[in-house]
């Protein structure tokens, strides 16, 4: 999902520079507290900290990646403490990579528990006591993470124990699974029902395939069906970040959102992601061309699932100065939308929209005839 600043990072398309910071005091006592000790610690800043996060009836969900390290560090607390309301409902810490070194994970360049992640770790801690549910996205671009845990069991238990211990460490409420490499269908099925069995139904699992794979037919990087898992494991999964951008779907029209609900997903289940600055790859909306598509999502989608942006440090309308304006923007461009009537469909636009599903289910059987042919 996300362009790369290093070898390690797992971007494929540019780069981009962070915002250069002065180096934050370093929290190291935190964490062999654990995330109780962090919690108590954290009482006093939590006491200006603006209303609590709102429910999760509009998501709003924010990929950070860029800015996670002291030397360049891009505050998360600006999210919960710079506006009179909290708009982000979920922030994604990125990227894990499952490794066979350095105890068998990275985030992005270094360990997690690297002290460079010291304050970035503690303002997670205060964003989840406002109510902001903090996870991490695992995968990405960087091939490697999903096929060490597509393995036999003993293989599984080797990779997946370092992702279990992080979880722990860090009070992590979810994580999502970016996966960008062939992995088995059993094998992320293994994965989700092992992570609902140590951590509970209220653990966060979603995924983020490129928005094409929740489409008949369309083109996927997973190497598993979306409409498989779905039907297998729909009950465990939270909602889809669909990357809308890179030329797997296009955010300037509703139209491609459409294509996936009218092919079977719920619309509360999919999030339209979205680029957030031009510089972040390829298929950038501007917030004009976008306010229009989010109203007409809205209102003819009652339970339209949200938003998320790749990625947080360079967000516009605010860039690099203040990025948690973005989080605001959407937030009040939907609520301003649910408050419209909701829009039915024409009967011109659903014949049309009915023409386009028919293409979609001849493209997926074309593909499905063409690999039997050639197996």
């Amino acid at each position: 999902m996300e362009p790369s600043s290093s070898a390690d990072q797992d971007g494929p398309i540019v780069q981009v520079e962070p915002r250069a910071a002065p180096d934050l005091h370093r929290m190291v006592a935190f964490r062999p507290l654990g995330w109780v000790a962090r919690y108590l610690a954290l009482l006093a800043p939590l006491a200006c900290t603006v209303s609590a996060a709102p429910p999760d009836d509009h998501r709003v969900v924010i990929y950070y990646q860029t800015g996670g390290g002291s030397s360049n560090h891009v505050s998360l607390l600006p999210l919960i403490q710079a506006e009179s309301t909290i708009s982000v409902t979920h922030v994604l810490i990125a990227a894990l990579h499952v490794i066979d070194d350095d105890g068998g994970l990275h985030l992005n360049d270094n360990p997690p528990n690297d002290p460079t992640f010291d304050t970035m770790w503690s303002e997670a801690a205060q964003l989840q006591a406002a109510g902001v549910k903090v996870m991490c996205m695992v995968g990405g671009a960087a091939a490697g993470s999903y096929s060490r845990l597509d393995g036999d069991d003993a293989s599984f238990e080797k990779y997946y124990g370092p992702l279990h211990d992080l979880i722990g460490a860090h009070n992590l409420q979810g994580l999502d699974l970016d996966v960008e490499e062939n992995f088995s269908l059993n094998g992320v099925i293994r994965l989700i029902d092992r992570l609902k069995a140590d951590f509970g139904s209220d653990f966060i699992i979603t995924l983020a395939p490129v928005a094409a794979a929740l489409t008949e037919g369309g083109g996927n990087l997973s190497g598993f069906s979306y409409f498989d898992l779905e039907a297998q494991r729909g009950s465990s999964i939270a909602f889809y970040n669909a990357q809308f951008y890179f030329g797997w779907g296009n955010a300037g029209s509703a139209s491609d959102y459409e294509s996936i609900v009218d092919d079977g997903f719920a619309a509360n289940r999919v999030v339209m992601g979205i680029l957030s600055n031009p510089a972040n790859g390829n298929g950038f909306v501007d917030l004009d061309s976008e306010a229009p598509v989010l109203q007409e999502l809205v209102t003819e989608n009652g339970n339209f699932g949200g938003v998320a942006n790749w990625e947080y440090f360079n967000s516009l309308p605010g860039g690099t100065a203040a990025p948690y304006q973005w989080a605001s923007w959407m937030a009040q461009h939907m609520v301003a939308a649910k408050k419209m009537a909701r829009r039915e469909i024409s009967t011109s636009e659903a014949l049309w929209r009915g023409v386009r599903k028919l293409g979609r289910r001849v493209r997926r059987e074309a593909k499905k005839s063409y690999h039997n042919y050639i197996a």
